[in-house]
């Protein structure tokens, strides 16, 4: 039997784009899975929090293209969605244009989308979606996480965190490995300094 996976993302973010490619590009391949793409807009997720300012406008650039993320797979279905978020997220982090209005059009355009999706998403058409798909994730993790979320098999959690996204059989170990220790009761977090940036190799 397939494993079920929901993977919450926000295009903006370069750490959760690393551990999407670890399951869009490893993990779908060579297991069994079927993947269900959604969004966690770090935008909504931080509405009223005390931030640094400079964090505070990153939020406020990540906004059009989590809402677009929305609005593609609201419209067009998960298989899209998840198409759109490897377009997007190449012209992103790789492309080194994080959040670019124009990049966003170019990804549609690149899948023959309706690129009014992002007039559509800027006048707040997909705000209610937004909401929801937040909903959906702080209430199996909580809200003091972020992206990447994963829920496999119901068992739901924030991470890995990595850099670069790992391949072959360390991509498949980790696999393994966060889903067995994420499955122990009680089980809440393993954690490291960050030594490196992202890499995108």
């Amino acid at each position: 039997m397939a494993d079920t996976i929901e993977f919450w993302f926000d295009p903006s973010c370069p750490w959760c784009w690393m551990t999407s490619r670890w399951i869009a590009e490893e993990i779908v391949p060579n297991r069994e899975v079927d993947v269900t793409w959604r969004v966690l807009s770090l935008t909504k997720l931080n509405e009223g929090r005390d931030l640094d300012e400079g964090y505070v406008k990153m939020l406020d650039e990540a906004r059009l293209g989590a809402q677009v993320a929305v609005g593609v797979g609201a419209t067009y279905g998960n298989e899209t969605l998840g198409r759109f978020y490897s377009e997007v997220g190449t012209r992103f982090h790789p492309g080194d244009r994080i959040n670019d209005r124009a990049a966003i059009i170019e990804a549609l355009e690149a899948l023959d989308l309706d690129v009014a999706l992002v007039d559509r998403a800027e006048a707040g058409e997909f705000d209610e979606g937004v909401a929801e798909d937040l909903k959906a994730a702080t209430d199996l993790v909580g809200d003091d996480v972020g992206v990447p979320t994963i829920s496999i098999n119901g068992i739901a959690f924030f991470g890995p965190v990595v850099t670069p996204a790992p391949r072959g059989d360390d991509a498949l170990r980790l696999y393994d490995g966060a889903l067995l220790v994420a499955s122990v009761p009680g089980f809440y977090e393993l954690k490291r300094s960050r030594e490196k940036g992202p890499s995108f190799e």
